[in-house]
């Protein structure tokens, strides 16, 4: 393989520091089935309002920032929090790929109970598959391998592998319809953005489980424990939850997810996720560092595992997705500007849910800029 050493040194560099110490962190704020509030008002609230919520012409056109609602919450307390567009505090809204953040927390508590292992075969938990090769570690870090095009409503359709899963001929059984495609290259080595990968994993895990936890693993260990009352994930048919898409919550529900991760997988002084699961998740991916280093082809960010990071890598040419936010920041985004973006060095969660048509129409490190200098701000 091209560069070798240069890859045993970057995913040497890149691997999470092992932990002694499993302890959930004391004296957090936790949400009980309210946030905590502390609206505050200054010129930095003006500042992100005028930048978050400002329409270009009328809604209908469909152009320009379209944000539905911000939630802001520091030290524990909302700080912010502001709707539009006829959405409010208890309007749960599609998540689109955040749904995939919930999926990597499914797989962690999966593991932590012993039902799983990340070495296990996609087969040993999943019938309708045709490449047992494939490992749990793979649908995870989304090296599959498999042939898959994640192509979108700006791309030829009929292409769109995503698409014929959602919506056309694999959407009565979307894990099977994914299970069906052939390798494209071998498992574990490329890293290719795929809804498909998430959605088999969902059935994977469900595979793994007793029966009577097959439809309702999702409520029982993340949405009861974290109060995410209003927090649905869709089935298909066939029973998978659509984990690469379809789960909806309102965005303080988003943001109890959120606050898990913030808190590395703890919840009321509870370990949810297995010690560095979270730092598992959010760091850099390995795949998609060996990815980069052979293959021409890659993304404009540096993806973990079901999450996005901030994490500069310059020796592939990776700067920081954001510059003016701190590297340790890591992102559940979704399709039209959903996201959670969590950063721990600020003790701060951000939720934003929109409608954004246009690809790239928010300038991303402008908007939470300055969502950290309204927090600074609540704090002086």
């Amino acid at each position: 393989m091209k560069h070798a050493p240069l890859l045993a040194a970057l995913l040497l560099a890149l691997a999470p520091a092992a932990s002694a110490e499993a302890a959930c962190p004391e004296g957090v704020s936790w949400p009980t089935t309210t946030w905590p509030k502390t609206q505050h008002y200054g010129p930095a609230t003006d500042a992100l309002g005028d930048f978050a919520f400002t329409l270009v012409g009328t809604d209908e056109e469909r152009k320009g920032v379209r944000t539905d609602g911000v939630l802001v919450v520091h030290h524990g307390r909302i700080v912010y929090e502001r709707y539009a567009r006829g959405f409010g505090a208890d309007n749960p809204h599609l998540a689109w790929s955040v749904s995939k953040s919930m999926i990597d927390a499914l797989l962690g508590m999966a593991v932590v109970r012993g039902w799983l292992t990340l070495d296990d075969s996609v087969c040993d938990h999943y019938d309708h598959v045709d490449e047992c090769s494939i490992t749990i570690a793979d649908l995870h870090a989304m090296g599959s391998g498999l042939d898959w095009n994640e192509g979108y409503e700006n791309d030829p359709y009929y292409l769109s592998s995503v698409i014929a899963m959602l919506y056309g001929v694999g959407a009565l059984d979307m894990a099977a319809f994914v299970g069906s495609h052939g390798l494209e290259h071998t498992p574990g080595t490329v890293f290719r953005y795929s809804s498909g990968d998430t959605v088999l994993l969902s059935a994977v895990i469900a595979g793994a489980l007793p029966d009577d936890l097959h439809s309702s693993f999702p409520r029982q260990w993340l949405f009861e424990p974290l109060g995410m009352s209003s927090a649905i994930f869709e089935q298909d048919r066939a029973g998978t939850f659509v984990g690469s898409s379809y789960a909806y919550a309102t965005p303080r529900d988003m943001a109890r997810f959120g606050y898990l991760y913030l808190h590395d997988g703890c919840w009321e002084g509870e370990r949810l996720l297995p010690e560095g699961w979270v730092e598992r998740s959010t760091g850099v991916n390995p795949v998609f560092v060996q990815d980069a280093l052979v293959w021409d082809e890659q993304t404009d960010n540096v993806p973990g595992r079901q999450w996005w990071t901030n994490h500069p890598v310059p020796e592939l040419g990776y700067d920081a997705l954001w510059p003016d936010v701190p590297e340790d920041t890591f992102q559940a985004s979704g399709h039209w500007g959903q996201t959670i973006t969590v950063i721990p060095s600020l003790d701060l969660v951000v939720v934003r849910t929109a409608d954004d048509r246009e690809t790239g129409v928010l300038d991303e490190n402008r908007f939470l800029r300055l969502a950290i200098e309204l927090a600074q701000e609540a704090d002086r």
